[in-house]
């Protein structure tokens, strides 16, 4: 109980939580289904957190920014332009939280569905940071195809 509250505790690097991430990321179907799913359940989350108060929404962006730019600036300008942007779309669009919260629930079944054919479980049940972690995955992912 010690060891895995030390393990929580400690600071990990983004290449260390990447690369425990990718474990259970392999399969190309299921890489591609966290691509679509991981930012559409991103930006739907922020989209239920602004249908139900702006202020909690954008208190809880900003420590998740924190949690990124303890990891890597280039993550932390590359999430901020992201929410960003999920911000402004969002500003136009006159969606609802039912809309928004139907977008989540359908995301999350096709990231389970995508776990179903990798054959292993979301790496989110082993450490809840793995939520932050997949949106950084897929970042980290465009932006070395992007330099490649």
């Amino acid at each position: 109980m010690a060891r895995v509250k030390q393990q929580r505790m400690s600071k990990r690097t983004l290449e260390q939580w990447l690369s425990e991430y990718s474990i259970s990321h392999q399969n190309l179907v299921n890489k591609k289904i966290h691509w679509l799913c991981v930012p559409t359940i991103f930006v739907s989350l922020l989209g239920v957190g602004m249908s139900l108060s702006v202020w909690f929404t954008l208190v809880l962006s900003a420590l998740v920014l924190l949690f990124y730019i303890r990891l890597s600036t280039p993550l932390f300008l590359a999430m901020g332009i992201f929410i960003l942007i999920c911000l402004s779309v969002m500003a136009f669009l006159p969606w609802g939280f039912k809309v928004w919260a139907g977008i989540f629930i359908v995301a999350w079944i096709g990231q389970f569905i995508g776990h179903k054919i990798e054959g292993e479980k979301p790496s989110f049940f082993k450490d809840l940071q793995f939520l932050l972690i997949g949106p950084a995955w897929v970042a980290n992912s465009l932006m070395q195809r992007k330099n490649s």
